[in-house]
């Protein structure tokens, strides 16, 4: 005969059998939080935040958006780059984060060792935007009234190290033009800066610019990519349009920090790839100028090494350094 006690404690042992089990199964990758390096409001701020609901949905887990700004976005990248491995911790990654292994004489982390790729979400293209006193209509134009007034002229950023700092050093390199550089901590008030006219110029990721398209506080007058975007087909490229050679354009996606084990890795990517066939998300995408592809994780890691090494002849075309 089974007494009470010995009854309870049969119940108790099965149901904490039951539940640990339970939870064993329905336990979610260890991935809980993505780092935006840059202040909210920016390219990488409202990419991650267009798919973070989704993509903790696909992972049956939780996941938050969390601005860790500062130098160049190497602030929140390097502290995903020292966080342990298997944290649940990832970098909103861009063009900035290869950038920065050339640019930076000093670096407290490894762009191509510290991090391991876990999902390639898209790539977007920027656009050279002005101040409409400034009178151009292109880039010829424009390069040319740069040289008429050198040191006259400034350019914000959002940020020393940003894609939009390097895109405008490298456009500045290459034309022979002299331009004062206005490092702030987000494109958005990169482009305010323009708008108030305390400076002329800034370049912009298509997320950033497509919304002023129409709008006469700014003129839109070259994209970056080497040929004319979808987006803004009216508009023709840079290389054509006054600076032969010239292109430059962003890869998106999420890094974590080396050592991620496979099973998270493998389980963001798969997530990610059946994000970017999902509707919602796509059109999501598309508003933001973004062109969306999945690859494997193998395939993004190629893809960062061979960014890395053009980032680097960009950065040394600019003439651009930070110590």
């Amino acid at each position: 005969m089974l007494h009470r006690r010995d009854f309870l404690n049969t119940a108790l042992s099965a149901g904490l059998t039951l539940s640990a089990g339970a939870a064993l199964a329905q336990s979610p990758a260890r991935i809980e939080r993505i780092v935006v390096p840059f202040a909210a409001g920016g390219v990488q701020d409202l990419l991650a935040r267009a798919i973070s609901t989704e993509l903790g949905a696909a992972l049956a887990q939780t996941v938050i958006v969390e601005n860790r700004p500062g130098a160049g976005g190497t602030v929140g990248t390097g502290y995903v780059a020292k966080a342990a491995a298997g944290s649940g911790v990832m970098v909103m990654a861009a063009a900035s984060h290869n950038i920065a292994g050339t640019l930076y004489t000093k670096l407290s982390y490894d762009p191509q060792k510290d991090f391991a790729p876990m999902a390639h979400i898209g790539t977007a293209g920027y656009v050279l935007m002005i101040h409409p006193d400034v009178p151009a209509r292109n880039a010829a134009e424009f390069i040319r009234y740069a040289k008429a007034n050198p040191g006259k002229m400034n350019y914000a950023t959002a940020g020393v190290g940003s894609a939009t700092h390097l895109s405008m050093a490298y456009f500045n390199g290459l034309a022979g033009i002299d331009l004062v550089h206005i490092p702030l901590k987000a494109t958005g008030e990169a482009i305010n800066e323009v708008i108030s006219g305390r400076a002329q110029a800034v370049i912009a990721a298509n997320i950033g610019a497509l919304a002023f398209a129409k709008d006469n506080r700014l003129r839109l007058i070259g994209v970056t990519s080497p040929k004319r975007s979808r987006y803004l087909p009216e508009l023709p490229t840079i290389a054509e349009s006054g600076l032969p050679g010239y292109q430059f354009d962003s890869w998106f996606g999420l890094l974590g920090p080396v050592g991620t084990p496979a099973a998270d890795v493998n389980r963001v990517n798969a997530a990610m790839a059946k994000l970017l066939k999902d509707p919602v998300i796509l059109e999501r995408l598309d508003k933001q100028g973004i062109e969306p592809q999945a690859m494997s994780n193998a395939d993004f890691g190629h893809l960062l090494a061979i960014d890395y090494e053009r980032m680097a002849k960009v950065v040394k075309t600019s003439g651009a350094k930070v110590e």
